[in-house]
């Protein structure tokens, strides 16, 4: 069995469950191809009946999938979205969740991050997203800061905080897999302050100069640095309505995760964060534009109430 073989088996059993008396659709475009037959031959070895659609490369994260390929994630038990665009936070994936289907998303998936990020141990993962969820449960202020001048405020009040693990065994559940991270949306209105942006963008990939953002009553004001910036700014300027909206607030929890501008595998990466801007329906908010964009901060140093969680990208939780 060669890597990629084993990559995509370990994905389907130990990571979504899947059993012999399932059924298995696998999802994908021309840029991921090699990765979508490669997990619809495992599940054609394990389960009852294993389905591969490809469909036309989406041009944004979060736009949604023909009406057909939407229609068939909900007559499944089980979804893998091994596409290079992310249908994370769809509709589609919302609909077929409802239904009870399990659906793991790949956003972007290469074989390299296929193969690295399932090594991590998902008991660690798991065990520290818990303790991740207990701190942040109705937090009121969190403080974000950064050495080269991140600063900026948020609440977590009433919000629910959302521990994505890449573990996907139980009806109706879905997130990202390979996983790792903790994440939930702000209170839309309560964030301010600087962001500076040094790690790596949804749909940009690894930066090469950082983008500062400024960030007004949970808008952004402006966006500067050079040609990337000015590609996030078009990227979300071009959706309109709350696309400049924050959205989410995210900690990497995956210590075998890597930045190599893969936002999959970016954002799950231990000793970083992540803000989004776009749609957060998907995660209890109340923003719904048909966009989500991740923006990777390294070696951050947060505190939550007061007290410091995170320090230069060091978790303090044990």
């Amino acid at each position: 069995m060669t890597k990629l073989e084993n990559s995509a088996h370990r994905a389907l059993v130990d990571y979504m469950g899947l059993t012999a008396h399932e059924t298995l659709l696998v999802i994908c475009d021309e840029p991921t191809r090699e990765i979508g037959i490669a997990l619809q031959d495992a599940g054609r070895k394990i389960c009852l009946e294993s389905y591969y659609l490809e469909m036309r490369e989406r041009d944004i994260n979060g736009q949604e999938p023909p009406a057909v390929v939407a229609e068939f994630m909900s007559k499944v038990d089980v979804v893998i979205c091994a596409t290079y665009r992310s249908l994370t936070h769809t509709n589609a994936r919302r609909l077929a969740t409802k239904a009870g289907v399990r659906v793991g998303t790949m956003p972007g998936i290469t074989v390299p991050t296929l193969n690295r990020c399932f090594l991590a141990d998902s008991d660690e993962i798991i065990e520290t997203n818990n303790k991740l969820v207990d701190i942040l449960d109705n937090a009121k202020e969190i403080v974000l800061t950064t050495s080269l001048g991140t600063n900026a405020k948020f609440s977590a009040v009433g919000r629910k905080i959302i521990s994505s693990t890449g573990v996907h065994r139980n009806m109706g559940e879905w997130g990202n897999i390979p996983s790792g991270e903790v994440y939930f949306a702000p209170v839309e209105d309560a964030v301010n302050g600087r962001l500076v942006i040094d790690g790596s963008v949804a749909g940009i990939g690894m930066l090469n100069e950082n983008i500062i953002i400024e960030i007004k009553n949970g808008m952004i004001s402006s966006i500067l640095g050079g040609e990337q910036g000015t590609q996030l700014d078009d990227m979300l300027t071009k959706v309109g309505g709350k696309a400049k909206a924050v959205a989410e607030f995210g900690i990497g929890t995956n210590p075998k995760a890597d930045i190599c501008g893969l936002i999959l595998e970016d954002e799950k990466v231990m000793g970083t964060v992540h803000i989004a801007f776009g749609n957060n329906i998907s995660m209890d908010g109340s923003i719904n534009v048909p966009i989500h964009i991740d923006c990777i901060i390294k070696s951050p140093t947060f505190t939550v109430d007061g007290k410091v969680i995170m320090d230069n990208g060091k978790l303090l939780i044990d």
